[in-house]
């Protein structure tokens, strides 16, 4: 392992949040041990002894490795010693690693290594459940060094890292443009043919809403690149002027298009044009001990346009008979439903894009989108095209959008769609028609970078992937074998074999509220996923912090030991004799963001798609009482809470 890796992780001097991790592997380890009828003494001492000398690191990637490498095996069907090269087979060059030893002879053959006939879906459950739940863990403050990062008051990256990532950023701009420039005039005259086939119907009715103006904008949650609070978005003083095409302000930023409202706008709008605009911010934040991830911050007006544009796509989606079937945009069980019956049947492959929102080309989308003028036109006027990337100043774009742009996630997911058929297309030798399509219904589907297609189209799909600037990622991607994983779901022969993530190193004392949540969420889901051992133990180290610590229900706003046999209570309350529990309950107050004047009208009639101009009083009436009824402290306090705590109390335990 690289020691930049290791730098900045927990050594022997901070054994406290080790220990604790170690002691719960070791718990997990012996009640796997138990149900496949094996000893994990061996394993628990290497895991020991390995975290002691090896710190953090150990737990969260060279055990992750170790258990990457596991399911290509399973793919592959017999064991390759140097897929875990730091774990030692001794001078054997075939059989299995004495490192979880038990478990992966009821798995693999213990002489050759050749997967068996009837594996141990136990014991493959195990072999993962044990090698990869660190693998996500985020890194604890203590074992930080050096400068971090800042976004609010949280910490996310080490500069060190976050350097590297933003090389590996601009990288990708140079692969993006490279990809572009290699691709011939027949590559892109089939991949306007198929998403004429595909989109035709969906594009027109999106167009048709551009210019009749039906688009209905909202502010997302998130942060924006020019730092306005989450109230002060509503109070827009800025417009990209080549926004006012496809998204006038006069219907965007007032609630009423009343002269008198409009004229009062445009005194005080400040109309950007191009060369002044705010570029996208660039942050990485953590995604696994080892690689951050990348999004980009987009500027508020943007972000206000791109959602009006992402409701009208997701809502024609959702009504086509066809691509509603193939493209989710927010539903990700089909997508893992078909994963479970492709490890069954063997039937279908399903695919992992590394990298997949970088390297959709602006490119990609102009031919996309390039036959409705109104909708082209649209999405590209609210298209940030420069980036402001730690290190490396501002750049010019030629990637459509990263992670973070409203419209990233459907605008990959149907260009992947396409590249697929056209995939297909040359596999079949034929071209696709409408019908042809409804073949591959059940059989073809993208959530985001989470692909699922026939097996016996694999190659030529991966083929013209590549071709037109993406990549698979081999080590998440399956299609030999009986192994599938797609949407945070892994199927062996048609077992789930998912299994539970520890996200944060374990609390030292209360005041860790937040790391209190997360381990009493990780208590729950060991308990629910059959750990029950590991429950208890979990028990035992939360009561030590807890001085309450109650069986509750799923939804009880305590926290809790949930239960499949009840729940407990102490009292009733006097008002409605409901049951009562004493425990901890979670106080996180969004700050506070006073609005008023014309951006709390807009705020709270901008849900309103029946009538833009609110001229009916009945209406502006009854649905101001409906947003009100549903957070009466909306316009006071807004966004995400800065501090969270956990209080003493009496609640429903239900």
């Amino acid at each position: 392992m690289p020691s930049g890796l290791r730098r900045g992780l927990p050594s022997r001097r901070s054994e406290g949040p080790l220990k604790s991790l170690t002691s719960l592997w070791s718990c997990t380890a012996n009640e796997l041990a138990v149900r496949c009828r094996t000893s994990a003494v061996r394993d628990i001492k290497t895991v020991t002894d390995r975290v002691e000398h090896e710190g953090l690191s150990f737990l969260a990637i060279t055990l992750a490795s170790y258990g990457k490498a596991f399911e290509r095996w399973l793919e592959r069907g017999f064991v390759e010693p140097w897929d875990a090269a730091e774990f030692r087979f001794g001078s054997r060059l075939t059989g299995l690693p004495p490192f979880l030893e038990g478990f992966l002879a009821r798995v693999f053959d213990a002489a050759s290594g050749v997967l068996l006939d009837k594996p141990s879906i136990e014991a493959i459950y195990s072999v993962r459940q044990l090698t990869l739940m660190f693998g996500k863990i985020a890194l604890p403050d203590e074992a930080r060094k050096g400068p971090v990062s800042l976004i609010g008051n949280r910490k996310v990256v080490s500069e060190k890292r976050e350097r590297r990532a933003m090389k590996e950023y601009i990288q990708c701009e140079y692969e993006v443009r490279s990809a572009d420039s290699r691709l011939m005039s027949h590559d892109w005259e089939l991949f306007n043919r198929v998403a004429s086939l595909l989109y035709d119907e969906i594009f027109l009715k999106v167009d048709s809403d551009i210019v009749l103006e039906k688009l209905v904008p909202k502010h997302g949650p998130g942060a924006v690149a020019d730092y306005l609070s989450s109230n002060a978005k509503w109070n827009l003083q800025t417009w990209p002027d080549r926004l006012r095409q496809y998204f006038p302000p006069e219907q965007f930023l007032v609630a009423n298009e009343r002269p008198v409202w409009v004229n009062r706008l445009r005194m005080k709008l400040d109309l950007i044009e191009p060369g002044a605009e705010i570029p996208v911010r660039v942050i990485s934040v953590p995604k696994t001990l080892k690689t951050p991830r990348i999004i980009a911050i987009e500027p508020t007006a943007m972000q206000f346009a791109q959602q009006s544009l992402f409701r009208s796509f997701r809502d024609h989606l959702e009504e086509d008979s066809i691509l509603s079937k193939m493209i989710g945009i927010q539903d990700q069980d089909p997508n893992r439903s078909m994963a479970r019956v492709g490890s069954l049947s063997g039937e279908l492959a399903t695919l992992d894009l590394s990298e997949a929102s970088d390297r959709v080309s602006k490119q990609h989308v102009d031919n996309l989108l390039g036959r409705y003028s109104a909708l082209h036109g649209a999405v590209m006027a609210c298209r940030t095209s420069k980036a402001a990337v730690f290190g490396h100043g501002e750049i010019p774009l030629a990637k459509f959008a990263s992670m973070g742009s409203a419209l990233c996630f459907p605008v990959e997911a149907m260009v992947f769609l396409t590249v697929i058929f056209v995939g297909i297309q040359k596999e079949l030798s034929t071209p696709l028609s409408r019908d042809m399509l409804k073949a591959y219904l059940g059989r073809v589907r993208v959530f985001g970078d989470d692909i699922i297609i026939p097996v016996e189209q694999v190659h030529s799909v991966v083929h013209e992937l590549e071709n037109f600037g993406f990549r698979v990622n081999v080590h998440k991607s399956f299609w030999t074998g009986r192994f599938r994983e797609s949407c945070g779901r892994e199927y062996y022969d048609g077992e789930d074999v998912s299994i539970v993530r520890v996200r944060r190193t374990l609390p030292a004392q209360r005041q860790d509220a937040i790391g209190v949540i997360a381990a009493c969420a990780l208590r729950n889901q060991m308990y629910h996923s059959g750990l029950w051992q590991t429950a208890r133990w979990l028990d035992t180290y939360l009561r030590k912090l807890l001085t309450y610590f109650p069986t509750v229900g799923p939804d009880s706003p305590l926290l809790g030991r949930e239960s499949y046999l009840g729940c407990e209570f102490q009292t009733t309350d006097p008002n409605t004799y409901g049951p009562l529990a004493r425990g901890y309950y979670i106080r996180a107050q969004s700050p506070s963001d006073p609005l008023d004047g014309e951006g709390a009208l807009l705020k709270c009639l901008i849900g309103n798609p029946v009538d833009r101009s609110f001229k009916d009083e009945r209406i502006l009436k009854s649905h101001l009482l409906d947003v009100a009824s549903v957070d009466d402290e909306h316009l006071e306090r807004s966004g995400r809470p800065k501090h969270v705590s956990i209080k003493l109390g009496w609640r429903p335990p239900l």
